[in-house]
This record gives structure tokens, C-alpha cells and sequence, in this order.
């Protein structure tokens, strides 16, 4: 069906890259986002200041912007730094870790809201139980918060990871070799553009697609024993 030219493998390998990168900017995306949760479920008005502050810029600014941001300014400080040790040498920042830590922070700020609504859908009930039959507040935390905020999250941090295996596409502009830049290079070299990002559309549509598989095994995995749940 097409005419790949011999670019399949490319390709193939630039997809195995986006997939890299979105599982690692989840990955440190759901811790970053579960603890800015907590900072602004606190007592603390300097901890609730921050996460707020930190939600509001990094969902108020698109995504490629962030990623710019990022790594320029991660090159710039970090040249900066080696200027005042009297390294006068250039020194690069690695794309893929730029990109997926640009990535992290902005799925760990639409995490933490999904985070924060599992929280407080927690009857609070629970945790006075658990605190009376003499668990510590982290014990508490750990036992009986935790396993229903994992349950009640799944389904958002799901959609924030579809948004952000597409959104892979954009670290790109850096110079990763994901599967739109491999795609672009394919491009340039056949003139055939129709074809070749026909197919990188075909590759995002199947990545997707297992992904909702394996999120649909997750769900009934995580509500197993709940009423309606072995249904779903």
C-alpha cells in the first residue's frame, strides 16, 4: 500500500523514539504531577502558592513553547555555568532528555489536577477510620489513599498520555529523531510528502489505539471488586 522507498526502518526506529519519549515523560510526569497534588492539598499556603503557580504557567503556555523554552534556556544556563568555571567550550543539552523533561512538566501539571480531584473524591471518612485504628498519616496515605486515587486518576491520566504521544511530534523542532523528524527527512528526499506523513499518521493511529487497548485492561484491572466495575 506504500511505497516507503526503503525509509520503512527509519521510521520505524523514529517511532520506537516517540514511544520512548512518551512513556518517559509519563513516567516523570505522574510523580511530578501526584506531589504538586499534594502541595496544593496542604495545609501549607506557601506549598497550595506554588502548585498553583506552577499549574497556571505550564497549562497556560503551549507545549511547543515550553519545549523551546527549555532547551535553549537549559543550553544557555548550563553554558553560562561552565563560563564562570573557565570552561570556554560549547555545550550542547541532549535533545530526547530536553524534550521529555519539557514534555514531564506539562503532563505533570494536567496530572495534577487529575490527582487532586482523585484526592478529594476520597470520602473522608476512610482516612478518619484508618487514623483511628492507629495507622500513621503516611501509613494512612499509603494503604488506603493511594490504591483508590490510582483507580479514580486511570482514566485521566490516560487522556493526558494520549495527548502527549501525539504531542511528541513537536520535540522535532530540537532536532530528536522521533518519527516526525525521520518523517520530514523522508520527505526532503523523495519529494513524495502525501506518502510518507500518510504513514507517520497511520503509525501515531496505531500507537493510540494499543494504547487505549492497554488502558481499557488497566481500568478492569483497577476495578476489580467494585461494584459496576467488572462490567466495564
Amino acid at each position: 500500500m506504500f511505497d516507503l522507498q526503503g525509509f520503512g526502518p527509519t521510521l520505524l526506529v523514529g517511532a520506537w523514539m516517540t514511544i520512548q519519549v512518551a512513556l518517559t515523560a509519563a513516567f516523570f510526569g505522574v510523580l511530578l504531577g501526584l506531589g504538586v497534588a499534594l502541595m496544593k492539598l496542604s495545609t501549607s499556603r506557601i506549598a497550595r502558592l506554588l502548585g498553583d503557580i506552577y499549574t497556571t504557567v505550564l497549562r497556560g503556555v503551549p507545549i511547543l513553547v515550553v519545549i523551546l523554552l527549555f532547551y535553549f534556556g537549559a543550553i544557555s544556563a548550563v553554558n553560562a555555568l561552565a563560563d564562570s568555571l573557565g570552561h570556554g567550550d560549547f555545550i550542547d543539552i541532549n535533545a530526547f532528555v530536553a524534550g521529555t523533561a519539557a514534555l514531564a512538566l506539562a503532563f505533570g501539571a494536567y496530572a495534577t489536577e487529575v490527582f487532586r480531584g482523585a484526592f478529594q473524591a476520597i470520602p473522608k471518612g476512610q482516612i478518619e477510620a484508618a487514623r483511628a485504628l492507629g495507622m500513621s498519616r503516611f501509613t494512612a496515605f499509603r494503604r488506603v489513599s493511594l490504591p483508590q486515587v490510582w483507580r479514580l486518576a486511570l482514566p485521566g491520566l490516560g487522556n493526558i498520555f494520549l495527548v502527549i504521544l501525539k504531542e511528541t511530534a513537536l520535540v522535532s523542532v530540537i532536532g530528536l529523531e522521533e518519527l516526525m523528524r525521520k518523517t520530514e527527512f523522508a520527505v526532503g528526499f523523495t519529494r513524495q510528502p502525501f506518502t510518507f506523513f500518510l504513514f507517520a499518521a497511520c503509525l501515531y493511529l496505531a500507537m493510540t489505539i494499543v494504547t487505549m487497548i492497554a488502558l481499557q485492561w488497566l481500568e478492569r484491572r483497577a476495578n476489580r471488586g467494585i461494584a459496576g466495575g467488572a462490567g466495564a
